[in-house]
């Protein structure tokens, strides 16, 4: 199972003329509509804020444009055949970029982010089974030059995910 590429939520795809793009109560409202329904018709969300359907097709489409937003489908990973999921925190010796860089090359790393505190990065993993995980962990990710020491902290149980953060 690969990450499509095009559905990555990097830093580099919300930049936008090194300027934050312009999110109105409108945009904000159809953001809303969206992750309620990502297949929410376009003429409902318009009735929903006041805009035509020619007017909501067009702003979704400049958010989308802008990076603001992906429109996307979320599986369960248990459900395709991903059993074992991890969160990885990674101390670093050198240029965290570089590090960063080659984790989010690597499919089964589904999140990579730079953090302040006791791990310089924290990488989720989502892989088919313990023997994978390892196999990333120990091959791929400890053998990346730079890399000083791993802590993996296995998921149990996911007790909730949900993606509504985004109009807060």
């Amino acid at each position: 199972m690969h990450s499509d590429p095009v559905a990555s939520r990097s830093a580099e795809s919300r930049k936008t003329n090194g300027s934050s793009p312009t999110i109105d109560a409108v945009s904000l409202a159809i953001i809303e509509q969206l992750q309620e329904d990502g297949r929410r018709p376009y003429a409902a969300i318009g009735k929903a804020v006041g805009l035509s359907e020619a007017a909501v097709r067009q702003r979704v489409q400049k958010l989308l444009d802008q990076g603001v937003m992906q429109i996307v489908a979320v599986t369960d990973p248990l459900t395709v055949g991903l059993r074992r999921q991890a969160m990885v925190g990674i101390r670093v010796e050198g240029d965290l970029d570089e590090i960063a860089e080659a984790l989010t090359a690597m499919a089964e790393c589904e999140y990579v982010v730079m953090t302040a505190g006791s791990f310089d990065l924290m990488v989720e993993i989502v892989c088919e089974d313990d023997d994978h995980l390892l196999e990333v962990i120990n091959k791929r990710i400890r053998a990346l030059p730079g890399v000083r020491s791993t802590e993996s902290f296995v998921y149990l149980k996911l007790k909730k995910q949900t993606y509504m953060w985004g109009t807060r």
